[in-house]
């Protein structure tokens, strides 16, 4: 049975990973980090410097503030982390990559099966339709959500501008008089309500718009993805992953 540390355990996606865990044959929570430490069923620290268990992988659905520790952690214990956090900043990056060289890092902006064949199918669509379509990202997540825009979404425009050979520049939203429109890509953030999770991709050519989507009704299909990642990483060497190198023969 693996042992799984889970960072952000009292948040949403971590009451959606100890419910799914409870009832896995291969994998338990067996503690959590979480800067809001509250008692539980399992053991629950502020800090990584406090854990006592010893663990075989971190997931992470936190937020960048525990990165630093968290990291630390990992490479000091040489233990596996799936982090499924957004809104890193270019530093965060850097330490990730960094990181990397020395653990099992899994990252990606989406646990989703059905995002990452969407990604595939915008890519296909871009290298099909070419410069004569504009492409429009419109990402829809709940009102608690504090960044943007999604990291999906970022996912879904670097999927498209390879086609290009990453050519294309990305303008987040428009505001004031822009002038006529260029070869961005434009992504786009609306926040409202309980939306757990909504893209768009638009390619719109002469007389004719192309619209590729996703929709998420539930948080547990994003748990259940880091849950595969977090089995899959388990025993890796050190690198940089992501949700391609848990489904090349899948999808």
């Amino acid at each position: 049975m693996k042992k799984a540390l889970i960072c952000g355990i009292n948040g949403k996606m971590g009451e959606n990973l100890v419910s799914l865990l409870n009832g896995d044959c291969e994998m338990c929570a067996v503690c959590g980090v979480d800067l809001h430490a509250k008692s539980g069923l399992t053991p629950i620290y502020a800090s990584f410097n406090d854990v006592k268990e010893d663990i075989d992988v971190i997931i992470d659905f936190s937020s960048p503030a525990v990165l630093n520790g968290e990291l630390e952690y990992a490479v000091k214990h040489n233990c596996p982390v799936v982090l499924a956090t957004t809104g890193y900043s270019e530093s965060d990056l850097k330490l990730i990559e960094e990181a990397a060289k020395k653990v099992a890092v899994f990252k990606t902006g989406n646990f989703s099966l059905g995002i990452n064949l969407l990604v595939k199918l915008v890519n296909k669509a871009a290298q099909t339709l070419g410069e004569s379509f504009d492409i429009e990202i419109i990402e829809k997540h709940h009102n608690k959500k504090v960044d943007a825009p999604s990291g999906t979404a970022l996912m879904l425009a670097d999927g498209a501008n390879a086609a290009y050979g990453g050519g294309k520049p990305y303008l987040k939203g428009r505001d004031g008089i822009t002038g006529k429109r260029g070869k961005e890509i434009g992504i786009h953030a609306v926040r409202g309500g309980t939306i757990v999770g909504e893209h768009e991709v638009m390619f719109a050519g002469e007389d004719e718009i192309i619209t590729l989507s996703h929709s998420a009704r539930s948080k547990r299909v994003f748990a259940a993805g880091a849950i595969r990642a977090a089995k899959w990483l388990c025993g890796k060497g050190a690198g940089l992953y992501d949700m391609d190198d848990v489904l090349e023969n899948t999808i």
